[in-house]
């Protein structure tokens, strides 16, 4: 498979391998430091918990859902949020921490697998001309969009959450 899904089959396979990976670092972090902050966060010089990371994976994994359903819908779509701009990406992130800050960890783990769920049952339920066959947004098909806020964070915050890991002895 090449380091870009470019159909179906590997988009689907990106998401899923991802996910298992980082949902067992996840599964062996302990609940107790779930909130110790120490992890490079999405804005220069800021640190985040393994809590945030995984507010920030499923505040995407909703987005990436909330988009798709609005455009299947024809309804008008603001990217990559309302009140967001491209530019402005840390400040959607800590949008994302805020939301979350107060749920359990096992809380946010669900959620995470819930909206994986969905997020693979919708790549499911499109073909490989739906996914890569033009341009969903500007210059990027629908299943580079889903690729791009799916599995490359995914794999971004594994790394992140390896060295804190690692960091912390544990």
């Amino acid at each position: 498979m090449s380091s870009v899904p470019k159909n179906k089959q590997e988009l689907r396979l990106a998401i899923a391998l991802a996910f298992e990976k980082i949902l067992a670092d996840y599964l062996t972090f302990p609940e107790a430091h779930a909130r110790t902050v120490g992890i490079e966060g999405n804005i220069r010089g800021t640190e985040i918990s393994v809590s945030d990371t995984l507010a920030y994976l499923i505040g995407w994994g909703k987005l990436v859902l909330k988009w798709h359903q609005g455009t299947s819908c024809k309804q008008a779509v603001d990217f990559p949020e309302t009140g967001y701009k491209w530019n402005e990406l840390g400040k959607l992130a800590q949008s994302f921490h805020t939301q979350y800050r107060a749920w359990k960890y096992n809380d946010l783990l669900a959620e995470f697998k819930t909206t994986t769920d969905k997020i693979l049952a919708l790549v499911d339920s499109l073909n490989d001309h739906e996914l890569y066959g033009g341009n969903w947004y500007k210059n990027y098909t629908l299943g580079r969009m889903i690729q791009f806020n799916t599995s490359s964070p995914m794999k971004n915050m594994r790394t992140k959450i390896r060295k804190f890991k690692k960091l912390q002895g544990l």
